[in-house]
């Protein structure tokens, strides 16, 4: 198939997809087929559905043959699939019509490329879990070393209350752990062999063609259906949305360290940052951004399989062919994200130095819940509220740090109330419970 046209450049430097990008090149998926294609002749031969000795002679040959995928073009375009051609010009290198005709015996061009698609995404799903992995034990070291680090949480870009850079950095590692968690299931539902035929009844594949579907699964080392599902798009679907929300999380990682590097803040140190071809002075947050630009390009491709997922009748080319434009990027958008995010949380440090100037810089206004809480201990919650915003106002109007004026207004406050350590609420517990769970994957 004709790649899809891109910015080669800014693709491969940018968002290079690394060994899982090369599954989807077109020698992978020819070399997929034909392992397809040597291990259903495999099971045929076993079966009696054709003859043992073509079997093997096809199953040998899919191993040691090499198929041109230039060779497949002008067969693709007249057929709008690759298998007619991949068939044709295997039986050409066979040079053993005797055998060859017992290739691809009563399977569709569906089956065949279903099913390779399958093999490369569990190897690809395998690879996904090893970045996944490492940016968590990135992550969790970040988390436990920094659990009780103060910072300033942030509510619609505002200051909010205090935090710690911990469990800020667990913020963006829960989500990533229920990935890794989810991946066993998906695997089970999805990793799936297809063997049904023209129209999903199996009607050429012999005596017991349930039998011989299951034991192609067995010897791909995928998971048997029990099922046509030729036109329910669900396992593609599922691993989309997989893909989908992997990207879109690491894409919250994106998001917050581009404001957290940005002027005025400077609270996270990026190991790579960019220069400017122009601007001497800056270093851009190239890695997260190229993290946000990934999440939005997967959400966009999960959307258009969606609408590819309505199959019409039994087999749909247009929404078949569809599918083909936009998973394979889908898959090398989530891998560039996580070989990305893996880069970036390797090389990541806060500036505790400029968090506590900042934590400062709020005049002790993150402690304004803090002050309220601590003055309805002596007055009704409403009086409380109330009188905390009239003494907020009096230090925005003088410029007097909060805690000085509350302390004056109120002597007999708690001493710890305006310690920042102190008023970290669960945060230290959250980064370290985030660290112990990552630990324990």
């Amino acid at each position: 198939m004709p790649a899809t046209p891109f910015d080669s450049l800014h693709l491969n430097t940018l968002f290079p997809a690394g060994d899982i990008g090369k599954l989807f090149s077109d020698s992978a998926e020819i070399r997929a087929m034909m392992l397809v294609q040597g291990s259903l002749a495999l099971v045929q031969g076993e079966a009696g559905t054709i003859p043992q000795l073509s079997a093997k002679a096809l199953h040998r040959a899919s191993l040691e043959l090499q198929i041109d995928p230039a060779g497949l073009a002008e067969s693709c375009e007249q057929n709008g699939v690759t298998v007619p051609g991949l068939v044709a010009a295997f039986r050409k290198a066979l040079q053993a019509p005797e055998h060859g005709q017992y290739l691809h015996w009563g399977a569709t061009s569906q089956d065949i490329q279903d099913s390779a698609l399958m093999l490369r995404m569990k190897r690809a799903l395998g690879m996904m879990e090893a970045h996944l992995r490492a940016i968590l034990a990135n992550l969790a070291k970040l988390a436990q070393a920094h659990a009780d680090t103060p910072m300033t949480a942030r509510s619609y870009g505002q200051h909010a209350v205090p935090t710690s850079f911990g469990a800020q950095v667990a913020s963006w590692g829960w989500p990533l752990i229920a990935q890794l968690e989810a991946l066993a299931e998906l695997r089970a539902q999805t990793l799936l062999v297809s063997l049904s035929g023209a129209a999903g009844t199996a009607s050429a594949l012999g005596d017991d063609p349930i039998a011989l579907r299951a034991e192609l699964a067995a010897k791909l080392g995928l998971q048997d259906p029990g099922r046509s599902w030729h036109s329910d798009r669900g396992p593609i679907l599922q691993q989309a949305d997989w893909m989908a929300r992997t990207a879109i999380a690491l894409g919250k990682l994106g998001e917050d360290l581009i404001l957290a590097t940005q002027s005025g803040i400077g609270e996270v140190t990026l190991g790579g940052a960019g220069g400017s071809s122009t601007m001497p002075q800056k270093q851009n947050p190239v890695l997260p951004s190229a993290l946000v630009a990934l999440a939005r390009h997967a959400q966009g491709l999960n959307t258009t399989l969606q609408g590819a997922a309505l199959h019409r009748q039994q087999r749909d080319g247009a929404a078949w062919f569809t599918e083909w434009l936009t998973f394979p990027q889908l898959v090398q958008s989530c891998a560039a994200a996580l070989a990305q995010a893996e880069a970036v949380t390797g090389g990541l440090s806060p500036n505790v130095a400029r968090m506590s100037e900042i934590l400062e810089e709020t005049g002790g206004f993150v402690l304004a819940e803090a002050l309220s809480f601590a003055l309805a201990a002596k007055m009704p919650r409403p009086e409380a509220q109330a009188e905390t915003k009239t003494l907020c106002a009096k230090a925005r109007d003088t410029g007097q740090d909060l805690a000085a004026i509350a302390k004056e207004a109120h002597p007999d406050l708690p001493a710890t109330l305006f310690g920042m350590t102190q008023q970290l609420g669960t945060a230290p517990d959250e980064a370290r419970r985030f660290a112990q769970a990552a630990a324990a994957l």
